[in-house]
């Protein structure tokens, strides 16, 4: 028998996930209680139906993709149904959350009686024709989040501790949307200091390849902004045991949500930020 899936929530990655499990024949729930109507459409649009929490219950997976603010709560709010149901679905937490967050919601899903999977997902969503995101997974019941891999979901199975997956996830971010804060305060304090084109100038000559990582990369950030606030605490907590480090993560949380601040009103950053990377185009 073919699994049921539950989505949760149907953002941009939750949607993508969900429509790529949908166009390879599976059922796909989600929960739109209180959704907007663009989410709603957009699920609609995924193929993903709209579902009680008790059906939710009833399914084979749930896949809970969400900010990482929210990682914890979601869990809470299912255990009672989950508890309740006899069918305990496997319980992935796809968040973008460090271990000591995923211990807590693994200890939250425990009493349930359903397996735990750890799963970080390191990508963009996924769009027709490519292979879309990796689901790195961790925790003993991996292997059978494996088996959506017959769905087309890369998932990928990582030996050692329960939150194997998300330390690696912390890793590869930190680096990533780390180095994303890092080159974007440059930039807008060069354009501030007026030495903007100078800048690009030098880049070009000796940091190509960093210049076009740049580019692709900070040009689609200002709008997923406000989903990075939660995952650079996130990081800061999982390099806690180094102050400095903890420190240069709480710094680059507090850019991100000045940057989502701006977004969302007058975009005097984003508008200076996105001009800085139109300099580079040859």
């Amino acid at each position: 028998m073919t699994p049921t899936v539950a989505v949760i929530a149907p953002g941009a990655m939750g949607a993508a996930v969900g429509k790529r499990l949908s166009d390879n024949g599976l059922r796909v729930l989600t929960s739109l209680k209180g959704r907007s109507a663009a989410t709603r459409a957009r699920a609609k649009s995924a193929g993903m139906s709209d579902a009680s929490d008790e059906e939710i219950a009833r399914s084979d997976f749930i896949l809970s993709i969400l900010p990482p603010g929210d990682a914890l709560s979601l869990a809470q709010h299912f255990v009672p149904v989950l508890a309740a149901s006899n069918a305990k679905p496997v319980y992935v937490d796809c968040n973008a959350i460090n271990p000591k967050t995923v211990e807590k919601v693994a200890a939250a899903i425990a009493p349930t009686g359903c397996p735990f999977v750890d799963s970080g997902i390191i990508g963009q969503p996924p769009k027709p024709g490519d292979s879309g995101p990796r689901f790195y997974a961790s925790g003993a019941a991996a292997p059978r989040f494996a088996t959506l891999r017959d769905y087309g979901i890369d998932v990928r199975v990582l030996d050692g501790a329960l939150s194997a997956a998300s330390a690696l996830k912390m890793s590869y971010a930190g680096i990533t949307k780390g180095t994303q804060a890092i080159g974007a305060a440059m930039m807008l304090a060069a354009t501030r200091a007026g030495n903007a084109d100078h800048l690009v100038a030098e880049f070009q000559s000796s940091q190509k390849e960093m210049l076009a990582w740049f580019k692709r990369s900070l040009s689609m950030m200002p709008p997923k902004a406000y989903r990075w606030i939660a995952e650079m605490h996130e990081i800061a907590g999982f390099v806690g045991d180094d102050p400095s480090a903890r420190e240069l993560y709480e710094g680059a949380a507090h850019f991100y949500e000045a940057i989502a601040d701006d977004f969302e009103s007058d975009k005097k950053k984003t508008d200076a930020l996105l001009r800085f990377l139109n300099k580079s185009t040859p």
